[in-house]
């Protein structure tokens, strides 16, 4: 395994989930908010193959990769390694739509198919209703129809050339489940004295756990059945801490919460919950160093076709989906980014009943991969 790559695209992944988060928590202020990073991440680097200039440049950074090659032999070995993981569910693919007629250079036909294992399927974009259609059924069957009508019609015409679309999908069982009969209507606090009912989990086991004084929050991990994946929960030691929290995880890698932990006894109580969004990223992306790709002038994707149109990202979206209960989790996102050619997310108490942070984690020989954060 390229050990080097793979590193480089594990690290770029972490430090792109911790910027986006907190522009994004900035953004959704008192929202729920819940994203995929690695569905994000990976859509744009196979965009990244297709760059050249200033525009592969603000790839290059905004995504926290050397190069191109780079991108494209770590996500290699990160979709193997993910798409065979056992005793969970757990599938990424890729899919490159191209519009019928339109030549794609081989270099970068290679390099997504070769590396990125997407599929290419050839559209008639002047058709917008039925390849909205065909793209939404394509990401509605990897998700276990949990994300719906990604890409609008309205997003597509006879000037559309590629749309590039990622869908990730999770479904696992906790390691240690909570009783359903334990389940009970409690009080989930959203300010010092407004609160809402919620239905509360309990159980009380051996977790990994920490309280951390810097972030001034609680840190625990729940392993699924693959105890390589888990889901790691920040939680205030405030009811109204969730701010203050996300300000000081601005230099904190998600990835390395789970560090330093020790196995305690802890009583946990945790609310079941749903999380649906849908994100235009171009506010997101463009504060993130990346709105040349949206610049009609700018953007310069000369690497993904022989044509003489001139390339821009006009559209970059995604949806997610999470669903926590008793039994376990099931988490989906995509993310689509449609291309036009120019017009010529002792026993210690941990009750979460109020606003935390969540972090579904892959583990595997000492490299975490954010996969979800909420």
């Amino acid at each position: 395994m390229a050990d080097s790559e793979l590193l480089q695209v594990v690290t770029g992944n972490s430090k792109f989930a911790n910027k986006f988060y907190n522009i994004l928590a900035e953004e959704e202020k008192g929202k729920n908010v819940f994203f995929s990073p690695i569905s994000a991440h990976i859509v744009l680097s196979m965009a990244y193959q297709g760059a050249a200039g200033t525009t592969a440049d603000a790839f290059s950074s905004s995504l926290h990769l050397g190069n191109e090659n780079i991108a494209a032999t770590g996500y290699h070995h990160v979709m193997s390694s993910l798409n065979s993981i056992k005793d969970v569910k757990l599938h990424i693919a890729n899919k490159i739509y191209v519009m019928q007629g339109f030549p794609l250079k081989e270099k970068f036909l290679k390099s997504a198919s070769e590396l990125f294992l997407s599929e290419t399927e050839s559209l008639n974009f002047a058709e917008s209703e039925n390849s909205a259609r065909k793209i939404n059924g394509w990401v509605e069957g990897k998700t276990n129809s949990k994300i719906k009508d990604l890409i609008d019609a309205g997003c597509l015409d006879a000037l559309t050339r590629l749309v590039l679309v990622n869908a990730i999908y999770f479904k696992g069982n906790w390691a240690q489940q909570f009783k359903k009969e334990h389940t009970m209507k409690e009080k989930f606090y959203i300010s010092e004295v407004e609160s809402v009912d919620c239905h509360m989990m309990h159980l009380t086991r051996r977790f990994r756990y920490r309280a951390d004084d810097h972030l001034q929050a609680q840190i625990l991990e729940m392993k699924y059945t693959n105890e390589n994946i888990s889901m790691v929960i920040i939680l205030p030691f405030k009811r109204t801490g969730i701010e203050e929290l996300e300000k000081k995880l601005v230099d904190v890698d998600f990835a390395t919460l789970s560090e330093g932990m020790r196995s305690m006894e802890v009583e946990v109580s945790l609310p079941k919950f749903k999380v649906e969004t849908t994100m235009d990223l171009q506010s997101i992306l463009t504060r993130m160093g990346l709105g040349v790709i949206f610049d009609q002038m700018k953007a310069n994707f000369s690497e993904i076709s022989n044509s003489d149109e001139q390339l821009y990202v006009s559209k970059a979206i995604q949806k997610a989906f999470i669903e926590v209960n008793e039994e376990g989790a099931e988490a989906a996102a995509a993310t689509g980014m449609v291309m036009m050619a120019r017009c010529m997310p002792i026993i210690e108490p941990f009750t979460a009943d109020h606003p935390f942070i969540i972090s579904l984690q892959y583990s595997d020989g000492g490299s975490n991969v954010v996969l979800f954060v909420g």
